[in-house]
């Protein structure tokens, strides 16, 4: 049986009916090529799976990519934290780019990334679409999603957090302390982590024999002023909450300050659990209860994926998720009767 024709530069020129330098130019993100030369290159690229070749010798990958789809919580500095660590010691340099949109990275982007001839993407927060997928395979780019925005595709590698037991254990440890209106704050609905919290949420209170009530459950988007704003909303209603869950520990301290102009006191009168264990949560007064989502060694772990990706390891992509775990502070107590709140 004669063997496969190894996949080239050549080969995929034959095939698109280009020249070997144009084919270079589109993979190495060069601008001077055609739209429709460069789609039709990238799909032959994708299709037959081409690979750079590497050589045992080539030394430390240099550059990586980590993008994110926004950047205006301390959550996104711990995830900072974590790839440059990893990158640190492999000898490289990491690159931050900010999209301000969840839509995702565009051509223009790619482009950027390929022309400064990066070795890796760690994609945060963000969507991912079929296109972006074939485009960065198409060039050899190796890259892992953290915390996904939605459900990645097959062979796509991604590294999140137990969101689902992060959720149903901070419901459990209100239940277990008496409360039984339990209010909840997520993030976007769209947002996986965000779902899978409001789930474990719904869990927690179903196993307990607790009615899930639709009223008190909110959507933010993780940051202060949603949960100041939800928060509000939550302890308007007639018969507010004893405990509120906010999705992040910002939303927790927009909580915080909710109630604090309502004349209530946390956690005499309010119960308040978080999400994330950010630096900030042990420095709150009162300390925060949140449930610790390990952010570095996301950040580290995705990382020295792509790393190894970027050495030629064969590795399968995979989904990889690692443990929450509940970090008892100050924020909460048992249930007592909350007045009723004076207007402001």
């Amino acid at each position: 049986m004669p063997s496969k024709r190894r996949v080239t530069i050549a080969v995929i020129a034959e095939e698109a009916g280009v020249s070997v330098p144009t084919v270079s130019k589109v993979i190495n993100g060069r601008p001077e090529v055609a739209p429709e030369t460069r789609q039709r290159v990238e799909r032959l690229l994708h299709k037959h799976g081409y690979q750079r070749r590497v050589s045992p010798g080539d030394g430390p990958v240099g550059l990586i990519d980590l993008v994110f789809a926004e950047i205006e919580s301390p959550w996104a500095m711990e995830i900072v934290r974590g790839a440059e660590t990893a990158a640190r010691e492999a000898e490289a340099s990491v690159v931050i780019s900010v999209l301000h949109t969840h839509a995702g990275p565009g051509r223009d982007w790619l482009e950027r990334i390929a022309a400064r001839r990066t070795d890796g993407v760690v994609i945060v927060a963000s969507k991912l679409s079929t296109g972006l997928q074939g485009q960065l395979s198409a060039r050899s780019m190796p890259f892992v999603v953290v915390d996904p925005e939605g459900e990645p595709a097959n062979g796509v590698a991604s590294v999140g957090a137990t969101n689902w037991h992060g959720g149903l254990s901070a419901t459990r440890h209100l239940l277990e302390l008496g409360h039984r209106r339990i209010g909840m704050i997520g993030g976007p609905g769209d947002m996986l982590c965000s779902r899978a919290r409001i789930d474990g949420y719904r869990a927690a209170l179903e196993t307990a024999g607790v009615p899930v009530l639709p009223e008190l459950i909110r959507n933010g988007d993780f940051l202060v002023d949603s949960g100041h704003d939800q928060g509000h909303a939550l302890l308007s209603l007639p018969d507010p909450p004893t405990a509120i869950f906010a999705g992040s520990d910002m939303q927790a301290f927009g909580v915080f300050e909710a109630a604090r102009q309502r004349g209530l006191r946390v956690p005499t009168d309010l119960s308040v659990v978080g999400f994330d264990d950010l630096p900030l949560a042990r420095s709150a007064w009162p300390p925060l209860t949140t449930v610790r989502q390990p952010l570095q060694e996301m950040a580290d772990l995705a990382t020295r994926m792509v790393l190894a990706m970027g050495r030629g390891d064969s590795a399968e992509a995979r989904r990889v998720e690692l443990a929450t775990d509940l970090v008892v502070r100050e924020s909460t107590a048992q249930p007592s009767t909350i007045p009723s709140p004076s207007p402001w």
